[in-house]
């Protein structure tokens, strides 16, 4: 730079020496601090990458007396409990099977109170808690009592008229003990027993109209409370029709499946059609028959109201 400012000085006049020196020395002097100040960052720069360097070879240094450390524990261990893996994978198996009976069990729970709760619904109770006091005069009960010892009456007459019949066969005497059946019943005898079938047929028929007024009693009780009139349509199905329904052929049909029809079956209806979301929500996810038929009854009862 001071060969440059020689050539400018021998180059120039007097006259065009004094600015245009004074402008390059400037230039100068300005360029000769950014190089001092930019060597000064860079050798910064280097101490400061030589200390981080130092103190990550320090840390490798110790990690790798740690892992050395380690392994030779490791190596220890392995010596000292040799069977420690094999435990370690049998004990993890044996968790895992007693997990799973664990999660079989709770299902075999979850199934056998579903089944306490089908049975309490269908009238099954527990004998230790709860106490059944049936009627003394029960006409149910009477009428069945008649009806077996008319069947245990009528099953040895007919083994009496067989000994007599077989007696009269071989063509010899009548024994003793069927000298009764040998003799035919006298008139007065026959209006006796004749008045007793009648008497019969009238107390059966009085059962039968008293079974239907109960019977019918009992649906309107069942109306009165579930909104639901219930039909018998044919064997095994049934149909229900609510008190809210908007038109008359709005019903349901459920058919009755499984061992002594404890299951239930929805049938596809038109009035099925109409509600597939709760058929969804309550029947194929929750799988609870009541709870669709009190969300329809609901909805029915709403649709009413804003109507």
């Amino acid at each position: 730079m001071r060969a440059i400012l020689g050539s400018y000085d021998s180059e120039l006049t007097a006259a065009e020496y004094s600015p245009q020196l004074t402008r390059r020395m400037r230039e100068a002097e300005d360029m000769v601090q950014k190089v001092h100040a930019h060597s000064s960052e860079m050798e910064a720069q280097l101490s400061q990458a030589l200390e981080e360097l130092g103190g990550q070879k320090q840390r490798a240094d110790m990690l790798e007396m740690e892992v050395k450390m380690l392994q030779s524990q490791s190596s220890a261990a392995e010596q000292s409990f040799p069977l420690s893996r094999e435990e370690a994978s049998s004990l993890r198996l044996k968790i895992e099977e007693l997990e799973g009976e664990r999660s079989r069990l709770e299902e075999d729970k979850k199934m056998l109170e579903m089944q306490l709760e089908r049975f309490t619904l269908q009238g099954s109770y527990d004998q230790s808690r709860t106490k059944v006091l049936h009627m003394s005069m029960n006409p149910a009960s009477a009428a069945k009592q008649r009806l077996r010892e008319d069947q245990a009456r009528l099953q040895e007459e007919c083994e009496q008229l067989r000994e007599l019949v077989h007696a009269l066969e071989r063509g010899g005497p009548v024994p003793a003990g069927l000298e009764a059946a040998a003799s035919l019943p006298s008139s007065t005898e026959l209006t006796e027993l004749r008045k007793q079938v009648e008497s019969a047929e009238l107390k059966n028929q009085r059962l039968k109209e008293v079974f239907q007024t109960k019977i019918q009693e009992f649906r309107k009780v069942c109306y009165a409370l579930t909104g639901y009139q219930i039909d018998i349509t044919t064997e095994n199905q049934y149909r229900l029709t609510s008190m809210y329904a908007e038109h008359k052929a709005d019903c349901l049909i459920f058919k009755a499946t499984g061992p002594s029809g404890a299951k239930m079956q929805l049938l596809e209806t038109a009035f099925s059609h109409s509600v597939r979301e709760l058929i969804e929500l309550h029947l194929l996810r929750q799988d609870s028959i009541p709870a669709f038929l009190s969300a329809l009854t609901l909805d029915l009862f709403s649709r009413q109201t804003v109507a």
